[in-house]
């Protein structure tokens, strides 16, 4: 397969292709205290930002706040300066290997998919991001939402080789 025609659940394959035994790297116990605790910070700050509000949400699909599209537009904004400071810098990861960015081609089903991903939102008052956050805010009724994310995963691997390309 081309290069060019890598989709985003060809990612491990690519991530794997400069090392096959990438998975017997393990950062160490610091290094993963580290994640976790930049993951709970992360949670109180999409807690305090109000970005998990199912209220916050609704405004945003109803077009009566700013607030999300806000938040949306700095995280773009942060994402696109720092892909060009890894650009420019040749940053590399952990395990000293080169970040590289691969050409993505536009398909339709992209369309379909951000159109379901977006009712889903919208219906739910949770995407992937915040949804953990949401429980482990209290909102225990996200974990349906989880359930059923992790269900939807599932049916789209079963069915990714039917779906049009």
């Amino acid at each position: 397969m081309p290069l060019s025609s890598n989709t985003d659940f060809e990612v491990q394959s690519l991530d794997t292709s400069t090392d096959t035994n990438h998975t017997a790297k393990k950062a160490p116990l610091w290094r993963q205290l580290q994640y976790l605790a930049t993951g709970i910070f992360f949670g109180i700050v999409l807690i305090k930002s109000e970005v998990i509000s199912w209220f916050r949400i609704q405004e945003m699909f109803r077009l009566q706040s700013f607030h999300m599209y806000g938040v949306i537009g700095s995280a773009v904004i942060t994402g696109m300066i720092a892909v060009a400071i890894i650009k420019k810098t040749g940053a590399r990861t952990i395990y000293g290997e080169p970040i590289t960015f691969q050409p993505k081609s536009f398909n339709k089903g992209q369309i379909y998919g951000g159109l379901l991903f977006g009712f889903g939102w919208a219906l739910t008052g949770a995407c992937p991001g915040p949804l953990f956050a949401q429980i482990g805010a209290g909102f225990t009724v996200s974990i349906v939402t989880l359930a059923s994310a992790i269900l939807g995963t599932w049916v789209y691997g079963l069915l990714r080789d039917k779906l049009p390309k």
